[in-house]
């Protein structure tokens, strides 16, 4: 069946009768009844003109850097820096702190952590490991057995090795060696297996102090490895270790030649690679 059909009339206030067809062109608008298209204001809180996390983080870390050493000017112009922001810039104050901590800025690191976990933001390990490394820096001693005690109570089971390491590098480089003694006991305790730095630090001690006997079963409970996995050019390779005078060091010849794209294997010097570990497997 065929049926024709006219324009659709919208009655007014008026009584008339007015024809209602809508736009192809008018994609952005909405049309009201008998009122025309309704306009569209641009956002108050929605700036056109975008600024990208790294500008910011400069902004802010030149920002850091005029100020005094005074607690409430500092804490004073960083609210003022966030005030308009909707969400608390956590990107972009990781990113200062990042720039912070390469240029040496170490009172500058600790003032913006302290203020970034006051606001209760980047309450994470990489933070607290960079407050740590900071105040141990400033030579602050005091704060950085608080900080450790506060992490060791709180995150006993999963606090990282790195931790244990600069704590046992803090105490080894200041000649406190009973504390030492005490962390490197809480690693064991716990079940974290040390690194060749910090098995070297506490044999040095050991042997310093005339202990052979603990010397010995921490070289025998604890042995160099003779393997070590290291990225290069993007990929995972395992290097064997070569015996130095002191310490186990990496061969650097065939690190050397596999930049270069060369590689000659034997005996002395061998690179294995993810693949051909899987094929000895």
């Amino acid at each position: 069946m065929l049926s024709l059909r006219g324009p659709v009339y919208v009655s007014t206030s008026s009584q008339s009768s007015v024809p209602f067809q809508l736009s192809s062109t008018s994609y952005n608008a909405i049309v009201c009844a008998a009122k025309g298209p309704r306009p569209r204001y641009p956002r108050v809180w929605k700036t056109k003109k975008r600024i990208g996390t790294i500008s910011k983080s400069m902004k802010l870390v030149d920002c850091v850097k005029e100020l005094s050493n005074v607690k409430e000017e500092v804490y004073g112009a960083l609210d003022a820096f966030v005030a308009w922001e909707l969400e608390f810039p956590l990107i972009t104050v990781k990113k200062a702190l990042k720039t912070l901590v390469n240029e040496k800025e170490w009172k500058r690191v600790i003032q913006l952590t302290k203020w970034m976990l006051s606001k209760g933001q980047g309450k994470t390990m990489g933070s607290y490991y960079a407050l740590l490394n900071a105040l141990a820096e400033e030579g602050r001693l005091e704060e950085v057995e608080d900080l450790w005690k506060m992490l060791l109570s709180k995150h006993l089971d999963a606090l990282p090795r790195i931790f244990f390491d600069k704590m046992i590098s803090v105490y080894y480089g200041r000649g406190m060696h009973e504390k030492m003694f005490e962390v490197f006991a809480d690693m064991e305790e716990l079940g974290v297996r040390p690194t060749m730095s910090i098995v070297s630090k506490v044999g040095d001690v050991f042997e310093k102090m005339g202990m052979l006997e603990k010397y010995e079963k921490l070289n025998k409970k604890y042995p160099p490895p003779t393997w070590e996995y290291k990225y290069i050019k993007g990929k995972r390779v395992k290097i064997r270790l070569t015996r130095s005078d002191e310490f186990y060091t990496t061969n650097e010849e065939g690190v050397d030649q596999l930049n270069e794209g060369y590689i000659e294997p034997n005996d002395s010097n061998k690179i294995v690679t993810d693949d051909e570990e899987r094929s000895f497997d």
